[in-house]
């Protein structure tokens, strides 16, 4: 044989084991991601032939299915639309799963584990039976509220979220973000519908697909206060004690003065905590901070959830949305070194610290619920196919205790007292005690400023709800509109359970 076509067969050679190797390569160790692709046509016909499970709350359907005269059997639809689609998500054909539908997708499809036995009880009946239903622990009727006054805001802002949490369990009674969008275009089997869809929302300079309640990262503001505050109680004040005040101060070696936002707030030279608080004290608070330091209050931050990178939101035994975790940044200078300008500017709330809608809500469920702060979740309850089977019932849990009893004792009537004689008055229910801590937040030059509210409602002593309300590029007014939608949102919790 001559050279050339010794080339050629070494060639062929090669190129046979080529394709050999990645024959084997397919068949061993890519077949099963192949046969489970959502891009595998005949996987989307099959998974498509069973009935997915409903997402509901309160007993009305907002993730449910129609039966088409496709290939596809069964098109998933949401009937609620944009007010809960933070929430629940979308299923698309193709493209991945967000929201409850995504935590929950295998309970949903029918092909949890839990499930087995179901699906066992099929191949000898040959029946397809539905996935297994979600219960969320969502109240409609707070939902809705929270959505509208969001939307209808009086301040004409863009975008927000709100969240609304039963301090003594955890579970969620709202949680909100705008603007929203119409799930069911994203989980149409028109390939087309969907693209525009997805393309439009995609380009809306707001972004309507971000969950502001869970994963938004603003400025607090003085809602931050609450954190000082619970510093300064358990390292030796009370909230009577007296701090120093007045209308500017110069944190030692800064080169910017903190002021307040308006000369009639603490001009004095000193003031108690508690009048501080409720009048929103800029100077009193960067000077309280400054004295206790950096590593206390980031510390008392941490304590409420700040920095926490594994929470979510869906079932207490894990998995759900996820969330962002809240930060204070590192409250020292450029160099590393402790900087009071630097600390003074955090202790308001400003610089570095950032912080989500849920962990406002999850601060204030902590101090009316004296000192117990629960774990967030929203999944109620996990029924079968038939909704008579149990296979998950919701058992709260304490996630942490942040501050003592005492403690969460005095933070309450520093909020409430906040509302009763200071900046949080739009939040005022009759009948109730209402305490919170507004907030408003710088958001860089030529930008309007972020308006925030916290707080709580409770009767005779009872915790009844926690609301925490951001509303970003409010501007003027916006703390004061937070405080009045926080008001409608615990209204709506009070008419929900029935409270008088």
């Amino acid at each position: 044989m001559n050279a050339p076509l010794r080339k050629v067969g070494v060639v062929v050679m090669i190129l046979f084991g080529l394709l050999f190797a990645n024959l084997n390569w397919v068949q061993a160790y890519k077949a099963d991601e192949y046969r489970t692709s959502p891009y595998n046509g005949r996987v989307q016909v099959a998974e498509y032939e069973r009935k997915r499970g409903n997402i509901e709350a309160g007993g009305t359907a907002l993730a449910t299915v129609k039966d088409t005269n496709g290939e596809l059997k069964y098109q998933r639809v949401y009937p609620k639309g944009a007010p809960y689609a933070h929430i629940v998500g979308y299923k698309p054909v193709n493209g991945d799963v967000t929201g409850i539908e995504r935590s929950e997708d295998d309970f949903l499809s029918g092909n949890s584990d839990q499930l087995f036995v179901d699906r066992a009880r099929d191949l000898f009946t040959g029946s397809k039976t539905s996935g297994g239903n979600v219960l969320l622990t969502i109240s409609r009727t707070v939902q809705e509220t929270a959505y509208k006054q969001l939307v209808d805001n009086r301040v004409g802002a863009a975008k927000g979220g709100a969240v609304a949490i039963d301090p003594r369990t955890g579970a969620i009674q709202a949680l909100v973000s705008v603007p929203s969008y119409d799930p069911n275009p994203l989980a149409s089997h028109d390939g087309n519908e969907v693209s525009d869809a997805y393309k439009k929302l995609m380009a809306d300079k707001n972004g309507p697909l971000l969950n502001r309640a869970t994963h938004e990262l603003l400025a607090p503001g003085s809602t931050f206060k609450v954190i000082d505050a619970a510093a300064a109680l358990e390292n030796g004040y009370t909230k009577q004690s007296k701090i120093p005040a007045g209308s500017v101060y110069r944190p030692p070696g800064a080169g910017a003065d903190i002021t307040n936002a308006a000369s009639s707030i603490c001009p004095e030279d000193q003031v108690t905590m508690i009048n501080a608080m409720t009048e929103s004290c800029n100077t009193g608070f960067a000077q309280l901070a400054v004295k206790l330091g950096a590593e206390k209050i980031r510390e008392k931050a941490r304590q409420f959830g700040f920095e926490q990178e594994d929470l979510t939101v869906g079932r207490l035994t894990g998995g759900g949305l996820p969330v962002s975790a809240s930060q204070t940044g590192t409250m020292l200078g450029p160099n590393g070194q402790p900087d009071a300008g630097t600390l003074a500017q955090s202790s308001i709330g400003q610089r570095n610290v950032r912080m989500t809608p849920l962990e406002g809500a999850m601060i204030a469920a902590a101090v009316v619920n004296n000192g117990s702060q629960m774990r967030p979740y929203l999944v109620d309850k996990l029924l079968g196919p038939d909704r008579t089977t149990s296979y998950y019932a919701a058992d709260p849990k304490q996630l942490r205790q942040p501050v003592s009893p005492q403690v969460a004792r005095d933070l309450q009537d520093m909020m409430v007292s906040v509302v009763e004689n200071g900046t949080g008055r739009s939040a005022r229910i009759s009948g109730f005690t209402v305490g919170g801590k507004t907030g408003t937040a710088e958001n860089g030059e030529n930008t309007d400023d972020h308006g925030w509210f916290i707080g709580f409602v409770s009767k005779d002593g009872q915790p009844i709800s926690a609301v925490a309300v951001a509303l970003e590029s409010a501007g003027r007014g916006g703390s004061a509109e937070t405080a009045r939608i926080a008001r409608e949102i615990m209204r709506a919790v009070i008419a929900d359970k029935r409270i008088k």
